[in-house]
């Protein structure tokens, strides 16, 4: 078992690879790591008119990360994404609740859209 310092090593080298993966993928990192009061948004992305606030997920084996964002996770990065988002989002972008789910050897997985705000 690992320790929780560990634990928050391994989520910041993931949210670190997630946001390098994004700017391939042409989106700008607005922010890293928002903390409210609602809860936290590990990243805040641009890309045209679409704001994502990104939940990412980092596990050992690749076959846990099925299991690694539930809807109480989602509801509250969603939670969060609506106190802040008044400082990311213009008046006509769309804004959205994605996860990027990381694992060793494996291709990141981008799921679009995981909740519409």
């Amino acid at each position: 078992m690992t320790s929780r310092a560990e634990r928050e090593a391994q989520g910041r080298r993931g949210e670190s690879l997630a946001a390098w993966y994004l700017r391939l993928k042409g989106w700008r990192i607005l922010a890293q790591r928002v903390k409210t009061p609602r809860g936290e948004i590990d990243l805040i992305a641009r890309r045209g008119g679409v704001v994502a606030f990104v939940e990412v997920k980092w596990r050992a084996r690749a076959d846990e990360l099925d299991q690694a964002v539930d809807p109480w996770r989602l509801r509250r990065v969603a939670a969060a994404a609506e106190a802040v988002g008044h400082r990311y989002a213009r008046a006509h972008d769309l804004q959205r609740i994605d996860v990027l789910l990381l694992a060793p050897g494996r291709f990141p997985r981008h799921m679009a859209n995981a909740l519409m705000l």
